[in-house]
């Protein structure tokens, strides 16, 4: 595609680079045109405070609770030490959540297609790939599970009816696409906020701090980081879907501080009290929803289910989005203009199937879970970051739709760093690392040591790129 002057801005896009095309603006109520293309300048809106609650009302519901509840029921910690282990590792995935949001208006395109400058136009379909089966798919499963059980506690409903109602409303909404998704995350921020600090509050002043034994030692320390980390760094492959339509002169700044912070907060503040309704008592893990809200008196415990359901909703509106999004990012071409919201609309139904068998076994493999993400994505930042580093000064414009960018140091220094972390570091249910089996106290710092191979490694392969460049030429 050749330059193309963009209508009423006086400024250009690079040769090269795929324009979204059609009129979409700031309607609320219209279906999002094209994929995963480039934002015309004319097309942008949007300021940065609306990442505030673009990132704060997708945390706000149970799954984000529960992974407090992990910290003292499944690994052991007291309450003081879970709280540590939970803000550490929560700051982790939020620093780089403000970082990468600040590329979104600059270079205007979702971020598993800045993703192709570390790894090549095709060999991004591995972490394009692997966000969109992460958050299409597993994150909807979660989330809509936990959206369906708070509402059939609520209705008593049937599960299975339950959950078609939650998926129908994320699916609708993910469908019509960005202008919606924000508006939906702004006006659920309010309800969401005041009915879980309510809530929050009465379940900090029926626990007790010093009940929870807080035998987990280093492990369990560094198995909740991981896991609270896992969390947080998962909404990291869509930080700049949502700044992509944001003016390119738009404050880095504010757009950093208000997405790690509304991320930040949220996080922090519903898991340090789903560590502190461990010790107020219940079956946290048996019956984890129920042992929260029974600690609630009978209309705010309502509201609060009413809050699970919706919450879980303004998270899978994002997951479907930018699961959709990450698809159309793998290169697939479809022919058709409304490919991101087709998309979306078949991982709703993927997603749906999915989680109807969940319904049966819901919450038994979350941990596991939440590392496994942060074992694809700390690699898969480590490129990002070590890239973005090693082309600074560089006009990186052209490389993102140029289908002749081919990078074998990405896609190999990803692998073998999520390889050889898990291997030796990985303490999952299934799988125990060499490091742990020997060494229990390390817990598991297979995110840690991934990012650093992961690095190390693209650095050294980087002239291998260097030389494929020179023979192409």
């Amino acid at each position: 595609m050749v330059t193309q002057q963009q209508p009423g801005t006086g400024g250009q896009t690079p040769a090269g680079v795929v324009v979204r095309e059609g009129e979409y603006g700031e309607r609320v109520v219209a279906v999002e045109p094209g994929g995963a293309e480039f934002i015309p300048l004319n097309e942008r809106h949007g300021r940065p405070l609306q990442l505030f609650w673009t990132w704060t009302s997708p945390n706000l519901e149970f799954a984000t609770i529960f992974v407090g509840v992990l910290a003292v029921a499944v690994f052991g910690l007291g309450f003081w030490q879970a709280s540590l282990a939970i803000v550490i590792g929560t700051a982790l995935g939020a620093v780089t959540q403000g970082l990468l949001s600040t590329r979104g208006p600059t270079l205007g395109v979702p971020q598993m297609v800045v993703s192709r400058l570390g790894f090549g136009y095709w060999g991004n379909v591995l972490p394009a790939g692997l966000n969109a089966v992460t958050a299409g798919i597993g994150w909807f499963a979660v989330n809509s599970v936990s959206g369906a059980f708070a509402l059939n506690t609520l209705t008593h409903l049937a599960k299975p009816a339950c959950l078609a109602i939650i998926v129908a409303v994320q699916v609708a909404v993910a469908f019509f696409g960005h202008n919606l998704v924000h508006a939906f995350e702004r006006y659920a921020f309010p309800l969401l906020a005041i009915i879980f600090v309510i809530a929050s509050v009465i379940i900090l002043t029926k626990s007790h701090p010093g009940a929870a034994a807080g035998g987990g030692g280093l492990g369990g320390f560094l198995l909740t980081t991981s896991a609270a980390y896992g969390y947080a760094v998962g909404w990291n492959p869509y930080a700049s879907d949502y700044t992509r339509y944001f003016r390119p002169q738009t404050s880095k700044r504010a757009i950093a501080v208000w997405s790690g912070l509304g991320l930040f907060l949220s996080c922090v503040i519903l898991e340090i009290v789903g560590a502190a309704s461990v010790t107020a008592g219940g079956n946290a893990l048996g019956q984890p929803t129920g042992a929260f809200t029974g600690h609630l008196p009978t209309a705010i415990a309502d509201l609060t289910l009413l809050a699970i359901a919706l919450g879980a909703i303004a998270a899978n509106v994002l997951n479907i989005y930018s699961g959709a999004l990450s698809f159309v990012a793998m290169g697939i071409r479809l022919p058709l203009a409304l490919r991101r919201a087709i998309v979306a609309l078949v991982f709703g139904v993927i997603g749906f199937i999915v989680a109807l068998f969940g319904l049966h076994n819901a919450g038994t493999k979350y941990e596991d879970f939440l590392l496994v993400i942060a074992y694809w994505i700390a690699p898969w930042l480590a490129v990002v970051f070590t890239d973005q580093v090693l082309r600074r000064g560089t006009d990186v414009e052209p490389l993102l739709f140029d289908k002749r960018h081919v990078s074998l140091a990405g896609p190999i220094a990803m692998l073998a760093g999520i390889v050889i972390s898990i291997w030796l570091f990985s303490n999952q249910t299934e799988y125990v690392g060499l490091v742990p089996t020997h060494v229990p106290a390390v817990g598991d710092i297979t995110f840690a040591v991934g990012f650093v191979l992961t690095a190390v490694l693209y650095v050294l392969l980087r002239p291998v790129d260097r030389a494929l460049v020179r023979r192409a030429r």
